[in-house]
Protein backbone atom coordinates (compact mmCIF):
# COMPACT_ATOMS: atom_id res chain seq x y z
CA UNK A 1 0.00 0.00 0.00
CA UNK A 2 1.60 3.68 -1.09
CA UNK A 3 2.41 5.33 1.76
CA UNK A 4 3.66 9.47 1.68
CA UNK A 5 7.13 9.18 3.42
CA UNK A 6 9.49 12.05 4.16
CA UNK A 7 13.18 11.57 4.96
CA UNK A 8 15.41 14.73 5.78
CA UNK A 9 19.19 14.70 4.77
CA UNK A 10 18.64 13.69 1.25
CA UNK A 11 20.90 15.33 -0.93
CA UNK A 12 23.21 12.27 -0.77
CA UNK A 13 24.32 9.31 1.10
CA UNK A 14 22.15 6.92 2.41
CA UNK A 15 19.25 9.81 2.13
CA UNK A 16 19.62 10.08 -1.36
CA UNK A 17 19.61 6.11 -1.92
CA UNK A 18 16.99 5.74 0.54
CA UNK A 19 14.25 8.39 -1.16
CA UNK A 20 14.86 6.61 -4.97
CA UNK A 21 14.11 3.09 -3.14
CA UNK A 22 11.13 3.65 -1.95
CA UNK A 23 9.99 5.81 -4.87
CA UNK A 24 11.03 2.96 -6.34
CA UNK A 25 8.79 0.63 -4.22
CA UNK A 26 5.46 2.30 -5.32
CA UNK A 27 5.26 5.34 -2.16
CA UNK A 28 5.32 9.19 -2.40
CA UNK A 29 8.61 10.70 -1.55
CA UNK A 30 9.42 13.88 -0.20
CA UNK A 31 13.43 14.50 -0.02
CA UNK A 32 13.86 16.80 2.44
CA UNK A 33 17.34 18.85 0.78
CA UNK A 34 18.19 22.20 2.20
CA UNK A 35 18.83 25.15 -0.17
CA UNK A 36 17.38 23.52 -3.38
CA UNK A 37 17.74 26.67 -5.23
CA UNK A 38 21.67 26.98 -4.39
CA UNK A 39 24.42 24.82 -3.39
CA UNK A 40 22.17 21.40 -3.20
CA UNK A 41 20.26 22.21 -6.34
CA UNK A 42 22.92 19.64 -8.60
CA UNK A 43 20.67 16.95 -6.34
CA UNK A 44 17.27 18.19 -6.69
CA UNK A 45 18.17 18.20 -10.42
CA UNK A 46 19.40 15.10 -10.25
CA UNK A 47 16.04 13.64 -8.00
CA UNK A 48 13.81 14.93 -10.73
CA UNK A 49 15.40 13.91 -13.22
CA UNK A 50 15.04 10.22 -11.95
CA UNK A 51 11.12 10.41 -11.04
CA UNK A 52 11.17 11.56 -14.54
CA UNK A 53 13.29 8.78 -15.83
CA UNK A 54 11.65 5.73 -14.21
CA UNK A 55 8.10 7.60 -13.72
CA UNK A 56 8.14 7.22 -9.69
CA UNK A 57 6.84 10.35 -7.20
CA UNK A 58 9.84 11.54 -5.91
CA UNK A 59 9.64 14.97 -5.02
CA UNK A 60 12.14 17.71 -3.37
CA UNK A 61 11.36 19.59 -0.78
CA UNK A 62 13.07 22.37 0.53
CA UNK A 63 14.12 21.26 4.37
CA UNK A 64 17.08 22.90 6.52
CA UNK A 65 16.63 20.56 9.94
CA UNK A 66 18.45 23.24 11.57
CA UNK A 67 15.37 25.82 11.09
CA UNK A 68 11.99 25.18 12.92
CA UNK A 69 10.22 27.59 10.15
CA UNK A 70 11.77 25.65 7.16
CA UNK A 71 10.96 22.21 8.95
CA UNK A 72 7.52 23.80 9.47
CA UNK A 73 7.13 25.02 6.02
CA UNK A 74 8.21 21.58 4.52
CA UNK A 75 5.69 19.33 6.60
CA UNK A 76 3.00 22.20 5.56
CA UNK A 77 3.74 21.60 1.88
CA UNK A 78 3.39 17.94 2.44
CA UNK A 79 0.19 17.89 4.38
CA UNK A 80 -0.79 20.56 1.59
CA UNK A 81 -0.47 18.23 -1.31
CA UNK A 82 -1.19 14.87 0.05
CA UNK A 83 -3.48 15.08 3.22
CA UNK A 84 -1.39 12.99 4.96
CA UNK A 85 1.85 11.85 6.17
CA UNK A 86 2.59 8.55 6.68
CA UNK A 87 6.53 7.64 7.47
CA UNK A 88 8.97 10.16 8.88
CA UNK A 89 12.47 9.24 8.73
CA UNK A 90 15.14 11.18 10.41
CA UNK A 91 18.17 10.80 8.48
CA UNK A 92 20.25 13.64 8.29
CA UNK A 93 23.50 13.90 10.02
CA UNK A 94 27.16 15.02 10.04
CA UNK A 95 30.10 13.60 10.89
CA UNK A 96 33.56 15.42 12.20
CA UNK A 97 37.10 14.32 12.52
CA UNK A 98 39.56 15.38 14.51
CA UNK A 99 40.73 15.21 18.24
CA UNK A 100 38.30 15.92 20.50
CA UNK A 101 39.69 18.36 22.70
CA UNK A 102 40.52 20.47 19.38
CA UNK A 103 36.52 21.21 18.95
CA UNK A 104 34.85 23.83 20.49
CA UNK A 105 32.12 23.96 22.31
CA UNK A 106 30.37 25.88 19.92
CA UNK A 107 31.49 23.17 17.51
CA UNK A 108 29.68 20.62 19.39
CA UNK A 109 26.44 21.81 19.80
CA UNK A 110 26.35 22.09 16.07
CA UNK A 111 27.69 18.70 15.70
CA UNK A 112 24.38 17.63 18.60
CA UNK A 113 22.29 20.77 16.55
CA UNK A 114 22.38 18.51 13.56
CA UNK A 115 22.30 14.85 14.56
CA UNK A 116 20.26 15.19 17.96
CA UNK A 117 18.24 17.94 17.79
CA UNK A 118 16.93 18.45 14.52
CA UNK A 119 14.79 15.00 14.71
CA UNK A 120 13.00 17.47 17.49
CA UNK A 121 12.21 19.90 14.94
CA UNK A 122 10.75 17.52 12.91
CA UNK A 123 8.92 15.34 15.46
CA UNK A 124 7.32 18.48 16.33
CA UNK A 125 5.89 19.73 13.10
CA UNK A 126 5.10 16.32 11.85
CA UNK A 127 4.01 14.52 14.85
CA UNK A 128 0.38 15.94 15.10
CA UNK A 129 -0.46 14.61 12.29
CA UNK A 130 0.33 11.21 12.99
CA UNK A 131 -1.37 11.58 16.05
CA UNK A 132 -4.06 12.64 14.57
CA UNK A 133 -4.73 10.09 12.20
CA UNK A 134 -3.59 7.43 15.18
CA UNK A 135 -0.69 5.93 13.15
CA UNK A 136 2.61 6.11 10.87
CA UNK A 137 5.93 5.41 11.50
CA UNK A 138 9.09 7.12 12.50
CA UNK A 139 12.72 5.76 11.41
CA UNK A 140 15.64 6.63 12.79
CA UNK A 141 18.66 6.68 11.01
CA UNK A 142 21.19 5.96 13.74
CA UNK A 143 24.90 4.42 14.10
CA UNK A 144 26.84 1.31 15.43
CA UNK A 145 29.09 3.93 16.99
CA UNK A 146 26.97 3.99 19.65
CA UNK A 147 27.31 0.78 20.98
CA UNK A 148 30.10 -0.80 18.94
CA UNK A 149 33.48 -0.30 18.67
CA UNK A 150 34.49 3.16 18.18
CA UNK A 151 38.06 4.43 16.61
CA UNK A 152 39.30 7.59 18.31
CA UNK A 153 39.02 11.24 16.56
CA UNK A 154 35.07 10.54 16.26
CA UNK A 155 33.77 11.51 19.56
CA UNK A 156 31.63 14.73 18.61
CA UNK A 157 29.53 12.99 16.41
CA UNK A 158 29.38 9.43 18.30
CA UNK A 159 28.14 11.53 21.22
CA UNK A 160 25.40 12.75 18.94
CA UNK A 161 24.27 9.26 17.34
CA UNK A 162 24.18 8.06 20.85
CA UNK A 163 22.13 10.92 21.90
CA UNK A 164 19.81 10.59 19.08
CA UNK A 165 19.42 6.51 20.03
CA UNK A 166 18.21 7.46 23.71
CA UNK A 167 16.04 9.98 22.17
CA UNK A 168 14.69 7.46 19.76
CA UNK A 169 14.15 4.72 22.70
CA UNK A 170 12.32 6.84 24.84
CA UNK A 171 9.99 8.71 21.91
CA UNK A 172 8.99 4.87 20.86
CA UNK A 173 7.26 4.16 23.82
CA UNK A 174 5.69 7.83 23.87
CA UNK A 175 4.21 7.02 20.91
CA UNK A 176 3.12 3.55 20.93
CA UNK A 177 -0.59 4.38 22.60
CA UNK A 178 -1.02 6.91 19.63
CA UNK A 179 -0.63 4.14 17.22
CA UNK A 180 2.88 5.08 16.06
CA UNK A 181 5.03 2.69 14.97
CA UNK A 182 9.30 3.27 15.28
CA UNK A 183 12.04 1.32 14.31
CA UNK A 184 16.12 2.15 14.56
CA UNK A 185 18.08 1.75 11.80
CA UNK A 186 21.63 0.93 12.61
CA UNK A 187 24.33 1.22 9.92
CA UNK A 188 27.81 0.22 10.58
CA UNK A 189 30.96 1.87 8.65
CA UNK A 190 30.59 2.09 5.10
CA UNK A 191 34.23 3.39 3.73
CA UNK A 192 33.34 3.68 0.09
CA UNK A 193 29.74 4.79 -1.06
CA UNK A 194 28.74 7.31 1.55
CA UNK A 195 31.39 10.35 1.30
CA UNK A 196 30.98 10.26 5.38
CA UNK A 197 34.74 10.98 5.62
CA UNK A 198 35.55 13.15 2.74
CA UNK A 199 32.44 15.80 3.93
CA UNK A 200 33.14 15.45 7.28
CA UNK A 201 33.91 18.43 9.57
CA UNK A 202 37.00 19.27 11.37
CA UNK A 203 38.19 20.79 14.44
CA UNK A 204 38.39 24.63 14.80
CA UNK A 205 41.20 24.71 17.27
CA UNK A 206 44.61 24.12 15.01
CA UNK A 207 46.63 24.83 17.65
CA UNK A 208 45.30 21.69 19.97
CA UNK A 209 45.28 19.34 16.67
CA UNK A 210 49.15 20.09 16.02
CA UNK A 211 49.78 19.04 20.07
CA UNK A 212 47.62 15.85 18.98
CA UNK A 213 49.51 15.31 15.89
CA UNK A 214 53.14 14.98 17.61
CA UNK A 215 51.86 11.39 19.21
CA UNK A 216 48.59 10.60 16.69
CA UNK A 217 50.32 11.88 13.57
CA UNK A 218 48.53 9.99 10.52
CA UNK A 219 45.73 8.85 12.55
CA UNK A 220 42.65 11.50 10.75
CA UNK A 221 44.01 9.38 7.53
CA UNK A 222 44.73 5.65 8.85
CA UNK A 223 40.79 5.57 10.60
CA UNK A 224 39.01 5.62 7.44
CA UNK A 225 42.05 3.27 5.53
CA UNK A 226 42.08 0.49 8.22
CA UNK A 227 38.05 0.31 8.31
CA UNK A 228 38.10 0.14 4.31
CA UNK A 229 40.62 -2.87 5.13
CA UNK A 230 37.42 -4.52 7.09
CA UNK A 231 35.28 -4.34 5.64
CA UNK A 232 34.10 -7.10 3.05
CA UNK A 233 34.15 -6.49 -0.80
CA UNK A 234 30.86 -6.60 -0.94
CA UNK A 235 29.86 -4.26 1.25
CA UNK A 236 27.27 -2.32 -0.10
CA UNK A 237 25.82 0.95 0.99
CA UNK A 238 22.39 0.52 -0.84
CA UNK A 239 21.50 -2.26 1.87
CA UNK A 240 20.72 0.13 4.40
CA UNK A 241 17.90 1.93 1.80
CA UNK A 242 16.77 -1.96 1.25
CA UNK A 243 16.25 -2.26 4.79
CA UNK A 244 14.40 0.56 5.32
CA UNK A 245 12.26 -0.17 2.44
CA UNK A 246 11.46 -3.47 4.16
CA UNK A 247 10.39 -1.66 7.30
CA UNK A 248 7.97 0.41 5.62
CA UNK A 249 6.33 -2.46 3.99
CA UNK A 250 5.88 -4.38 6.60
CA UNK A 251 2.38 -4.67 8.41
CA UNK A 252 2.47 -2.48 11.69
CA UNK A 253 3.26 -4.26 14.65
CA UNK A 254 5.50 -6.29 12.94
CA UNK A 255 8.32 -4.22 12.18
CA UNK A 256 11.46 -4.93 14.26
CA UNK A 257 12.45 -2.13 16.95
CA UNK A 258 15.95 -2.26 15.48
CA UNK A 259 17.62 -3.04 12.45
CA UNK A 260 21.40 -3.76 11.74
CA UNK A 261 23.05 -3.53 8.59
CA UNK A 262 27.01 -3.49 9.81
CA UNK A 263 28.82 -5.13 7.10
CA UNK A 264 31.93 -5.08 9.56
CA UNK A 265 30.28 -6.44 12.66
CA UNK A 266 32.15 -4.16 15.38
CA UNK A 267 30.07 -5.37 17.72
CA UNK A 268 26.99 -2.72 18.44
CA UNK A 269 24.63 -5.41 17.28
CA UNK A 270 25.35 -7.43 20.80
CA UNK A 271 25.54 -4.84 22.83
CA UNK A 272 22.03 -3.39 21.26
CA UNK A 273 20.54 -6.72 21.59
CA UNK A 274 20.86 -6.61 25.57
CA UNK A 275 19.92 -3.29 26.19
CA UNK A 276 16.70 -3.88 24.29
CA UNK A 277 16.04 -6.94 25.95
CA UNK A 278 16.70 -5.33 29.45
CA UNK A 279 14.57 -2.53 28.29
CA UNK A 280 11.57 -4.97 27.40
CA UNK A 281 11.84 -7.22 30.85
CA UNK A 282 11.95 -3.18 32.75
CA UNK A 283 9.08 -2.38 30.75
CA UNK A 284 7.18 -5.83 31.94
CA UNK A 285 8.16 -5.44 35.68
CA UNK A 286 6.73 -2.08 35.92
CA UNK A 287 3.52 -2.94 34.27
CA UNK A 288 4.13 -0.66 30.58
CA UNK A 289 3.87 -4.13 28.15
CA UNK A 290 1.71 -2.44 26.19
CA UNK A 291 4.35 0.17 25.74
CA UNK A 292 6.28 -1.86 23.50
CA UNK A 293 4.01 -2.33 20.68
CA UNK A 294 1.73 0.57 18.84
CA UNK A 295 -2.31 -0.06 19.39
CA UNK A 296 -3.96 -1.10 16.18
CA UNK A 297 -5.01 1.87 13.74
CA UNK A 298 -8.02 3.61 14.39
CA UNK A 299 -10.35 2.33 11.59
CA UNK A 300 -12.16 5.60 12.12
CA UNK A 301 -9.47 7.93 11.71
CA UNK A 302 -9.81 10.46 8.97
CA UNK A 303 -7.40 10.48 5.80
CA UNK A 304 -7.19 14.45 6.32
CA UNK A 305 -4.48 14.54 8.99
CA UNK A 306 -4.79 17.87 10.17
CA UNK A 307 -4.33 17.86 13.96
Amino acid sequence: MSKTIVITGASSGFGAMTARALADAGHTVYAGIRNTTGRNAPAVADLTEYAKSYGVDLRAVEMDVSSQSSVDAAIDRIISETRRLDVVIHNAGHMVLGPTEAFTPQQLVEVYDTNVVSTQRVNRAALPHLRAQRDGLLIWVGSSSSRGGTPPYLAPYFAAKAAEDALAVSYAAELARFGIDTTIVVPGAFPTGTNHYSHAGHAADGAVERDYEQLYDGIMTEIPARQAEMAPADADPQEVARQIVRVVDLPKGQRPFRVHVDPMHDGAEEVFDLGDRIRTEFFRRIGFEDLLTPVAANADAHLDSRP
